[in-house]
């Protein structure tokens, strides 16, 4: 995720770092420079046909609402993971708690080391990585194999804190915040595991190409010379929004907007290491205005 300032003026027009420009050029150069050849066709081989302007400003405004729809919820699915990680490090901050309240000293760590393992192999889960020695490091056992990994350390989860669990009471607090802990890993693999309907994509992707063909026929008398560079914004603005809209839609990838989950685990490990009276790391920072 990126994380910086309001950037100034020149920044804001050069800066590139979080921007989807570098994957969307290659479209607007070839979009300007097929209106470009349409320009010069028309001035100098065959006059094309010149069409009024009216029915594409009536088009653009469908098909920003159509992106604007799409972009909303998108950003839905981002901001939800978002608070879905955010119920987790207070669910696992809460746990660490309960700990301190309900067990006897002797079997607090244990607890307190499996539910990080568990943060870090949820993490892996969402992110189809291969390294799990973040979470081998807390397990101490290595559940790369197991059938569903991040289960598999809330299962060894369960069993620690039954085992050590004084009473009924102890055991129905603790049951309900593995609960709410469960509650946030299925809300986050089902935005993980249910993109944003296919259907959505085509018709954007079609109806923005469509529009960005046709409209140089617009702007040939009008713009003359001109007419590549207003479709060159007009792609830009068009393809930058659906170009957001697929990384918005995908909240745990890492990608430079995705969302931060190695700081948030990094956070996780500090609130609790400082239970198990371990000195915690520092705090993740942004490298080159990269938050991981």
């Amino acid at each position: 995720m990126i994380v910086r300032e309001k950037p100034g003026l020149w920044e804001l027009i050069f800066a590139v770092q979080g921007s989807v420009l570098p994957r969307i050029l290659p479209r607007i150069i070839g979009l300007a420079l097929l209106a470009a050849v349409l320009v010069w066709l028309d001035r100098f081989v065959l006059a094309l046909p010149h069409t009024n302007a009216a029915p594409f400003a009536v088009f653009g405004v469908a098909l920003s609402l159509f992106l604007g729809f799409r972009n909303n919820a998108a950003y839905e699915r981002w901001w939800e993971g978002r608070k879905l990680w955010g119920q987790l490090i207070a669910d696992l901050r809460s746990l660490g708690r309960e700990v301190q309240i309900f067990l006897p000293p002797e079997a607090r760590r244990r607890p307190l080391e499996l539910a990080l393992g568990f943060v870090h192999l949820h993490r892996i889960n969402l992110r189809r990585l291969t390294d799990f020695a973040p979470a081998t490091r807390w397990t101490g056992t290595d559940l790369s194999t197991a059938p569903h990994p991040p289960c598999a350390a809330l299962d060894m989860l369960t069993v620690s804190l039954s085992k050590a669990a004084p009473d009924g009471f102890a055991q129905k607090a603790l049951s309900e915040r593995l609960a709410s802990m469960t509650a946030a890993q299925a809300g986050c693999e089902r935005i993980a595991a249910t993109p944003l309907p296919f259907v959505y994509s085509l018709l954007v992707f079609r109806t923005t190409y469509l529009y960005c063909l046709l409209i140089p026929f617009a702007l040939l008398e009008g713009a003359g010379w001109m007419t590549p560079a207003f479709v060159a914004i007009v792609a830009y603005v068009f393809f930058g929004l659906a170009e957001v809209t697929e990384e918005l839609a995908h909240p745990f990838g890492e990608t430079l907007n995705g969302l931060p989950l190695d700081a948030m685990c990094r956070t996780m490990e500090i609130s609790l290491m400082v239970q198990m009276g371990e000195t915690p790391p520092d705090a993740a920072k942004p490298k080159g205005y990269l938050l991981s």
